[in-house]
């Protein structure tokens, strides 16, 4: 029996959008130091679970727990990747101002940022191989660099759990992989990782746990226990002309 308590714990979550539902009666245990990728068809609620983990929508009923704590309790823990597409890339501020962010909740409002908090911004910047744009306008960058610029500023808020909807969306071959090495390196220094995932092609490879979702959990667990003809069938009916894995 494995008694080690889960980095999340998700009861009974529904979560509807005026009449229609977005999420039906959602449980999900996401092990410690996993790499976890959220699939399923456009409109199955992958962005909406995300964004109920960190309390951006209201639930209609049921319960997040982070690390055995009510999700309300433990914001510090958990730190979030938006899609590229809701972010104002025109405003005025560098890469490092972005980054530092990341820093805020942790600095009293009485003070400027500190030489602790300028080093975790290093960090975090050379982590995600962008120490060489700090000063770079946000909307001067690409489409990829940006996307690992808010890595960055995730990573630097320190906390245990990364929470992130469609990291891979819109870049090319060369950032993905970059992106990936990233994530790689996240978990190996313990964090835990949820992320939004499109791309069937790849998903065995990319995470160790997968989650399929249309509105309810269809299927968690190993990518060979999940990515099975018969439950991408079920939640995918007739979308499934581009993944060879079958």
């Amino acid at each position: 029996m494995n008694d080690i308590m889960p980095a999340i714990r998700v009861r009974h979550l529904t979560v509807s959008y005026g009449l229609r539902p977005a999420l039906l009666d959602v449980n999900l245990d996401i092990p410690q130091g996993a790499l976890v990728g959220i699939l399923g068809p456009n409109g199955a609620g992958k962005s909406t679970l995300i964004k109920a983990l960190m309390g951006f929508v209201q639930k209609d009923v049921g319960r997040v727990e982070i690390m055995g704590e009510p999700a309300e309790k433990a914001k510090g823990r958990m730190a979030y990747v938006p899609q590229r597409s809701s972010v104002d890339w025109d405003f005025p501020i560098t890469v490092e101002e972005v980054t530092l962010m990341g820093r805020y909740g942790r600095i009293p409002w009485y003070r400027n940022p500190g030489k602790k908090d300028r080093e975790a911004v290093r960090r975090a910047l050379c982590t995600v191989r962008m120490e060489d744009f700090s000063q770079r306008q946000i909307g001067a960058l690409s489409g990829g660099q940006q996307q690992r610029v808010f890595m960055a500023r995730a990573l630097c808020q320190g906390a245990g759990i990364l929470l992130l909807d469609e990291p891979f969306a819109g870049v090319d071959a060369v950032t993905e992989k970059a992106i990936l090495g990233v994530l790689k390196e996240s978990q190996e220094q313990g964090l835990t990782l949820v992320v939004v995932h499109h791309d069937l092609a790849t998903a065995a490879s990319y995470f160790d746990r997968i989650a399929l979702i249309k509105q309810r959990l269809v299927a968690f667990g190993k990518p060979e226990d999940v990515l099975r003809k018969e439950l991408l069938t079920e939640v995918y009916e007739g979308q499934m002309q581009s993944f060879t894995g079958l």
